[in-house]
């Protein structure tokens, strides 16, 4: 009898250590519905844009499609092989960003370009971009597409790139060729939309994957971010902040963004979770 409580014990602890495992430290942030986003569309840009309101052909400014309008299906989530992928038409300049902030976390996921191309863009690379710390209205920046934030470039043969958007600035170590790229033993240098700089700063390593799946990883604490490309390193940044009139403030929280830039791509696998500090691995980026 012993024998027999002792095994019917044993099978419970299994049976009950089974059902009550803790919860993955990782959330997902996509689902058939985009129950977590929300959608916002600008323009079909044309070429020779160069940062003013689009007019019609009357010379009449246009208003930007707007909010939660997915015009064309930019937008939609496929369920493949019972897990959802975002797929992006590019189109139509815009984004998906989500409804709630974040501050000190952890995110990864996956990108891989579809075969369509537009205008403006035919003659490009394909180009997206995850945008973070995203704070105010869409449509403030250059593009008349996104909100203020920093973005992490997701782009043909150079993904990692770092853009300043409406005002962000960042302080990056960078040697100088025929531009600006990372470099983690070159001099610290800040960019700047309209700065002696300019706003862009090159990956310092191609980790392209040309064709396949390409997982990035954005590890942001405090005014601290790291672009990680297929397990590299391609960007450390610090100092993030934004320009308020002549004030700066800091920018460490706030919205994602995935944008439409005039290409097809898809997204999977997108999961986030909050850190507490940057793991040690990362702490020789940053002395």
């Amino acid at each position: 009898m012993k024998n027999l409580l002792t095994c019917l014990c044993c099978a419970l602890c299994l049976i009950t250590g089974a059902s009550f495992q803790p919860p993955s430290e990782w959330t997902p942030l996509l689902d058939k519905s985009l129950s977590k986003w929300e959608i916002y569309q600008s323009f079909y840009h044309k070429l020779g844009y160069k940062g003013k309101p689009p007019v019609d052909e009357n010379g009449v400014e246009i208003k930007p499609i707007g909010y939660n309008v997915n015009k064309a299906n930019v937008f939609s989530v496929d369920m493949v092989n019972g897990e959802p992928v975002l797929h992006i038409t590019g189109e139509i300049y815009g984004c998906v960003f989500t409804k709630q902030e974040f501050e000190n976390y952890h995110i990864k996921l996956k990108y891989k370009w579809g075969t369509k191309k537009w205008v403006p863009r035919i003659n490009e690379p394909k180009d997206s971009g995850l945008l973070y710390h995203s704070q105010g209205k869409c449509g403030v920046e250059y593009w008349r597409s996104w909100m203020l934030s920093q973005e992490f470039q997701v782009i043909e043969n150079s993904p990692g790139d770092y853009w300043s958007q409406a005002g962000s600035q960042v302080d990056v170590r960078a040697v100088k060729d025929s531009s600006y790229k990372f470099d983690n033993n070159g001099k610290l240098t800040t960019f700047a939309g309209g700065g002696p700089n300019g706003g862009f700063c090159q990956a310092g390593t191609n980790m392209d994957k040309p064709g396949e799946w390409n997982e990035i990883e954005l590890i942001t604490y405090g005014d601290k971010s790291l672009h990680i490309v297929n397990g590299k390193v391609v960007m450390a940044l610090s100092g993030s902040r934004y320009k308020d009139g002549n004030t700066l403030k800091p920018l460490i929280k706030g919205k994602l963004q995935l944008q439409s830039e005039a290409a097809e791509v898809y997204y999977k696998d997108i999961m986030i979770k909050p850190i507490k500090g940057i793991p040690a691995e990362y702490e020789k980026y940053f002395k």
